[in-house]
């Protein structure tokens, strides 16, 4: 049974796993997961009863599971998907940019493809977008940053990767494979705070968009286990400070250890970012756990102190950062865990987001998006 402080439920979406969802003027975008399902556009004008406009379908093997809306630009990413097989052998992975002038009407302009595995999760300010491509002759995902002033004809006119990636300019990386690789950029102002999975994360000055510079790197990896997903700065300061969130990803640990959680650091001086505090899930007791437990993503769209988090195995979890050295939970849901076998019983809360009226949206990994509201 459904569970929740401070939060209720007014509304669900039945809908396939999904990677990411995005509110605009009151139509759901989501990402989903596995073939043959690609994204899902939902007028959620009245939440209690949302109403399907519009389902794109991928091919077998690959996903369009992250995607991003603004105006009337719809940018979904394409990449193979590694957890199903069987894709195309001649698809090219990248993005797709669709108008969605039209209501529930997504019409397609373009793709701009890539070599390799595609895009993952990526940013769009509705001019540009900073996404995570593999590309020829590096290893691993890299920092591509598209220009989409005519979106029937991106441009690339910005690239970055950590020195060692760039194999075919003679570069040696010093991890294994692809343990440091781009997860994804968040834009704000003229920073990138893009996520670098077992690399850590990097803070690149865009100052000059076609030369993003490195302004700091703190590397994780080996003394936290596991990848970095999430770079949230805050888009105001607290106690005078600049901070930013950064979401672990619980999948993929280097070695045993506690469920992933979510770090609080001080980028005031961005040259040395500080973690300073944490938070995980008060029933945490050290003892064994299997992945896809802890913490995943927070709302990317911020709307206050209180901060919506996806937290896997745990559901929706909202924590205040008023006093950030000591993050408080302030309302939590629980959703129940989806029938389907995959789920083994488990909740798997993926991606959440806010909408205009504060809704929150909270979409799981296997299936369905539940729409909530504080109360």
């Amino acid at each position: 049974m459904a569970q929740g402080k401070g939060i209720r439920s007014v509304g669900y979406i039945d809908c396939p796993g999904g990677g990411q969802v995005v509110v605009k003027n009151n139509v759901a975008y989501i990402g989903n997961m596995r073939s043959p399902e690609g994204t899902m556009i939902v007028d959620v004008e009245d939440p209690s009863k949302p109403r399907e406009l519009a389902l794109l379908t991928v091919d077998r093997g690959t996903h369009t599971h992250k995607v991003r809306v603004e105006g009337d630009l719809m940018v979904t990413n394409r990449e193979i998907n590694p957890f199903e097989g069987g894709a195309p052998a001649d698809y090219k992975g990248g993005v797709a940019i669709y108008d969605v002038s039209r209501r529930g009407i997504p019409k397609l302009i373009t793709r701009w493809e890539t070599e390799g595995m595609g895009v993952h999760r990526f940013d769009f300010d509705g001019r540009y977008a900073y996404i995570s491509p593999t590309y020829k002759g590096y290893r691993g995902n890299i920092v591509v940053i598209l220009d989409l002033k005519d979106p029937a004809r991106p441009e690339e006119v910005g690239r970055w990767w950590m020195p060692g990636q760039w194999i075919e300019g003679g570069e040696v990386p010093t991890w294994q494979g692809t343990d440091f690789r781009c997860h994804h950029p968040l834009r704000l102002g003229n920073r990138l705070y893009t996520s670098y999975w077992h690399g850590g994360f990097v803070i690149l000055d865009i100052d000059d968009i076609t030369k993003p510079k490195m302004v700091s790197h703190f590397n994780t990896y080996p003394a936290f286990p596991w990848p970095t997903h999430t770079c949230l700065k805050l888009p105001y300061k607290v106690q005078n400070r600049e901070l930013m969130l950064l979401a672990s990803e619980d999948a993929g640990r280097a070695r045993d250890f506690y469920p992933a959680f979510l770090w609080v650091y001080d980028v005031t001086d961005e040259k040395q970012p500080i973690p300073f505090a944490s938070y995980q899930m008060p029933d945490v007791d050290g003892s064994p756990q299997p992945e896809f437990t802890g913490v995943h993503q927070p709302s990317e769209v911020v709307r206050g102190e209180d901060i919506p988090i996806a937290w896997f195995a745990y559901g929706l979890r909202v924590l205040n950062f008023a006093n950030p050295h000591a993050p408080q939970e302030v309302a939590w849901y629980m959703p129940d865990p989806s029938s389907d076998p995959r789920a083994k019983g488990r909740v798997q809360s993926n991606d959440c987001t806010i909408d205009d009226r504060g809704l929150i949206y909270l979409l799981d990994r296997i299936r369905g998006c539940h729409i909530l509201e504080r109360t």
